[in-house]
């Protein structure tokens, strides 16, 4: 059987199935993220578009380009992060996974966009850091 994995917003309003794998969990630590996020970094994992479905609150679901090319996707009831797109790569989905409800194994595989780190937190694991996004 394939990989079901489900996850919510905050309000519940918003219910999701992950129909495949989790690619690697990163965690970025770039000024949008933090702010996106309200905390010191995002923790993101690739997944493939199609495997992402709405089971519930699709019109609860909010947009906003925070970059030229990358919108941010969240629910307008309760301002949870559900993922980020970017139209250029229309395949591939980045998933807040703090939103999963159901448990995972996989532990986060790298740091990206440390060198923009916030100044009052600190990494205390041995996952690769980089300065910014390292190249596929």
């Amino acid at each position: 059987m394939s990989t079901v994995l489900k996850g919510s917003c905050l309000c519940n309003g918003i219910q999701y199935e992950v129909r495949s794998e989790l690619g690697a969990i990163m965690q970025c630590h770039c000024q949008k993220c933090r702010k996106a996020n309200g905390t010191a970094f995002a923790t993101n994992a690739a997944i493939p578009t199609e495997a992402f479905v709405f089971i519930s609150g699709e019109s609860l679901v909010g947009e906003y380009e925070s970059t030229p090319g990358v919108f941010r996707t969240f629910c307008t009831k309760c301002a949870s992060p559900l993922y980020s797109r970017r139209p250029s790569q229309p395949e591939l989905l980045r998933l807040r996974i703090g939103t999963l409800d159901s448990k995972i194994e996989k532990r986060p595989s790298m740091h990206i966009f440390a060198a923009s780190k916030a100044e009052w937190d600190s990494i205390n694991d041995d996952a690769p850091q980089y300065d910014e996004r390292p190249a596929n």
